[in-house]
């Protein structure tokens, strides 16, 4: 029978799924670089592209390649004991997880509330002092879990009067995450908490009173994984990034490439470049949401991001942290359950390398 961690995670879950149907309500991050408001068509790009032989050709030799990389990485990884040494480094680094996350939503919000904007740059909003103080209360780790929540709570409500605010879905993602994993330390909570354990202090005479924390954790919000939801809402991001980005707003994106001069760094068409920008953003989304590479897909989003912060000059920095440090937690925690990364790879292995489970048993021992 599910318990009732299951059942919130389920709901979290679906409402992450049932997000992407907004996702043709709003624009994409081309808005923060450019004033294009035509649309265009999906079906114009897509036909532009595939009627290319030039194009489709270059899209089938990235498949036939990417295809060949992954049958590679299941053939070979195990001769180069650098990915298994840094899967174990990476996981090391769980126990500052809450203070990254802190980091990862309080440092955006406090830039977002002195910036003028709310929560996304898209969306000019004087609300500095609310986005200020829930950003502050994050970095200082005090009551962070209720803060979290009510952050969160703030989002969707403002979500529900204005889809503008999807452009910064990574948000959920970040306020769900903290309330999972709470303050850890350094934070103001932990101290605060060590006062009232220890005896004689003045603190001490709160001792029983229920904390934030406790309150959350009456929901079972504190059970649940957070590599799932991480990877959900992270996914969805990114998803809704490429499609509504590229593919549903393909003049936006060829404005983009023809601001930047795109095509002189990739000698391929506008059509081509805003396609396949495209389908690399939707591919990484899809493989996080399955629980694919999760590590090796959130370096590849980690690298698109730098990438594009270098290439787009006036990108504003300060409205991709959250996906920066949200992409960085993957890293730490990987897939976790519910991944294709916990029950499909293993098997491929095993099958490709009957010995690999013992030699990484092994090998973790050690």
């Amino acid at each position: 029978m599910p318990t009732a961690s299951d059942r919130t995670l389920l709901t979290l879950l679906l409402a992450g799924v049932s997000s992407v149907g907004f996702a043709g309500q709003a624009s994409a991050h081309v808005k923060y670089v450019t004033d294009e408001d035509s649309t265009g068509s999906a079906a114009e790009l897509f036909a532009a592209v595939f009627s290319d032989p030039a194009s489709v050709a270059l899209l089938a030799g990235g498949a036939l390649g990417a295809g060949l990389l992954l049958a590679g990485y299941f053939r070979f990884s195990r001769l180069v004991p650098d990915i298994a040494v840094a899967s174990r480094t990476l996981q090391s680094y769980r126990p500052y997880l809450p203070w990254m996350l802190r980091l990862t939503v309080g440092l955006p919000l406090v830039g977002a509330g002195f910036a003028g904007y709310l929560f996304t740059p898209s969306l000019p909003v004087e609300a500095r002092l609310l986005q200020v103080a829930i950003g502050f209360l994050l970095l200082f780790g005090l009551a962070t879990r209720l803060v979290a929540a009510a952050g969160l709570v703030i989002y969707l409500g403002l979500l529900a009067t204005d889809s503008t605010l999807l452009l910064a879905s990574e948000y959920i993602a970040g306020f769900l995450a903290i309330m999972i994993v709470g303050a850890g330390q350094p934070s103001a909570d932990m101290l605060l908490r060590r006062l009232v354990v220890t005896e004689g202090t003045l603190a001490s005479r709160a001792r029983g009173l229920p904390t934030p924390a406790e309150m959350i954790a009456k929901v079972g919000i504190d059970k649940l994984p957070v590599a799932p939801l991480l990877r959900l809402f992270v996914g969805v991001n990114f998803m809704f990034l490429g499609i509504t980005q590229k593919w549903l707003n393909p003049a936006g994106g060829i404005a983009v490439v023809e601001k930047y001069n795109l095509t002189a760094v990739v000698p391929v068409s506008p059509e081509l470049w805003v396609f396949g920008a495209g389908l690399v953003e939707a591919a990484v989304g899809v493989a996080f949401i399955l629980g694919l590479f999760t590590r090796g897909t959130a370096a590849v989003g980690f690298l698109m991001l730098t990438t594009t912060l270098f290439g787009l000059p006036d990108d504003p920095v300060l409205a991709h942290i959250t996906l920066f440090g949200l992409l960085s937690a993957l890293l730490v925690v990987g897939s976790g359950r519910y991944s294709l990364d916990a029950s499909l790879v293993p098997a491929i292995r095993r099958r490709l390398d009957p010995d690999w489970e013992r030699r990484t048993d092994h090998a973790a021992a050690d």
